[in-house]
């Protein structure tokens, strides 16, 4: 029994939808996984320092909070747009995903009558080394002037 293509579309915009997310969450693992742990609050100071919580204490554990977000992926900007002209909704879209330094991806999803693709591209410093669609730089442009 054939499937409505309707049907068949908004299954392949589901599975790409996931598989973005899954990606997604795979990057971010990898990226925690790299870090150096962090000390708690219950394992003993390093060597070299008194316990107590001196000013110097505050300003090391703050400036290592503000290496920590400046890393964290925190310019978001969606652009949502319809790929094809004989289509409606703005079903495609562009998401980047940056840190301070301008740093991460952009995620593109194509939705077509019958197809959806996603795509991934590394971005360093603000810029990509393949070519960029105009969505794509819309999103990195919105997510940098956040």
């Amino acid at each position: 029994m054939p499937l409505d293509p309707t049907v068949v579309s908004w299954l392949a915009a589901g599975a790409a939808g996931g598989a973005a997310l899954a990606l997604l969450i795979a990057l971010v693992a990898l990226r925690r996984a790299r870090r150096p742990a962090r000390r708690s609050a219950g394992t003993p100071a390093p060597r070299g320092r008194a316990r107590g919580g001196g000013a110097d204490d505050l300003r090391a554990e703050l400036e290592a909070l503000r290496v920590e977000v400046g890393e964290a992926l925190r310019h978001l900007a969606v652009v949502r747009y319809d790929a094809f002209g004989d289509m409606g909704g703005a079903l495609s879209w562009s998401l980047a995903l940056l840190d301070d330094a301008g740093n991460g991806m952009v995620l593109t999803s194509i939705h077509g009558r019958s197809e959806s693709r996603t795509y991934a591209k590394n971005i360093s410093g603000w810029r990509c080394e393949q070519q960029l669609s105009p969505e794509e730089s819309e999103a990195i442009g919105l997510a940098q002037g956040d």
